[in-house]
């Protein structure tokens, strides 16, 4: 039976209204439409990944992140690589460090595997189980996704991201503990927590989060309050991206989100962030509207949306460059 919610989770406030998602269940499909049509975000269970494979990637990023600052530099690049504080390159920072791969490449193909790794086969090896099945689990949920909307074929969605030419990306963050006592320098909310990762949205069809055992994600709901998510290690979050939003004529909402710094312990998660190819064109899909005068966007490639999402801060409405504007008429009475 499709779950909601589960009513042993809790915020800081009091009970998680976050979607709690069994895709092992072929008719979870409507909970599926309904979580990203309600919040852009979603927790799956009983998703088939392997919980070894995740501890072995999850050891091996903690090692990786242990090493001396002088080491982790020399690997560090734009747009791959790694990086800290610095998050692009239009004045975002952030308490994390990363590193950021193309998930579509031989794992092997990344220079910095050799040399700084204890155990790089072990890594890699990893990298490639780890991406192999969180994309297809992707691609599950996605045409899980087309069942709940009533479209056919069921993989108009999941050959977007299943395509060997598709541009996507995965991250690794480390966000380590910070003091509650900060210089006046670091950015914080409102309420002085101080920000690991700054609000945004993800660019993509769709991305995929798993974290260890530390909380620090929130999502930004309709209402324009922010809830915390709960940690669990054991499960995979997904968020509907800003390319899924316009496939779907903005029936879906790409979710805001944003990480708090923890005082106390140190948070690992990875995220895959499920691409199309760069030549895609990415349009409301004619399925879902009667019309091309009721698309809600103009039609982009993946490569010039991308392009723009690079050269912008995280916190900007990416999107409404691409929006139609409204068009006026004007009624004459006699």
């Amino acid at each position: 039976m499709a779950l909601l919610s589960k009513p042993n989770e809790k915020t800081e406030s009091g009970f998680s209204p976050i979607p709690v998602i069994d895709i092992s269940d072929p008719e979870s499909k409507h909970a599926l439409v309904k979580a990203c049509e309600d919040f852009g975000f979603f927790k799956v269970i009983n998703h088939g990944v392997s919980s070894e494979l995740v501890s072995v990637l999850e050891h091996e990023a903690v090692e990786f992140f242990s090493l001396p600052a002088s080491d982790k530099t020399q690997v560090a690049g734009y747009p791959f690589g790694y990086g800290n504080r610095e998050i692009g390159r239009n004045g975002d920072v952030g308490w994390v460090e990363y590193l950021l791969m193309n998930a579509n490449l031989d794992f092997g193909s990344h220079s910095f595997f050799p040399g700084l790794f204890n155990n790089p086969e072990t890594f890699r090896n990893a990298l490639l189980e780890y991406t192999t099945s969180v994309r297809k689990m992707t691609s599950h949920v996605l045409e899980m996704i087309t069942d709940g909307l009533g479209i056919e074929p069921r993989n108009t969605l999941s050959k977007l991201v299943s395509d060997k030419n598709t541009d996507s990306i995965f991250r690794l963050n480390h966000y380590p503990p910070c003091p509650h006592h900060i210089n006046t320098n670091t950015n914080t909310n409102g309420d002085n927590n101080v920000i690991g990762f700054g609000e945004h949205t993800d660019p993509q069809i769709i991305s995929v989060l798993r974290s260890n055992n530390t909380s620090g994600l929130q999502i930004n709901l309709a209402d324009g309050s922010w809830i915390s998510v709960p940690s669990d290690p054991s499960s995979f979050f997904f968020n509907v991206g800003d390319s899924l939003q316009v496939l779907t004529n903005g029936k879906f909402k790409s979710v805001k989100h944003r990480v708090l710094a923890n005082s106390r312990k140190s948070r690992v998660s990875m995220i895959y962030f499920a691409g199309p190819s760069l030549t895609q064109r990415i349009a409301p899909l004619s399925c879902l509207t009667d019309n091309e005068d009721e698309s809600l966007y103009k039609e982009f490639t993946w490569s010039e949306y991308k392009n723009y999402a690079y050269h912008s801060r995280l916190s900007d409405n990416r999107l409404q460059p691409f929006e139609r504007k409204a068009v006026k008429i004007s009624l004459n009475y006699s």
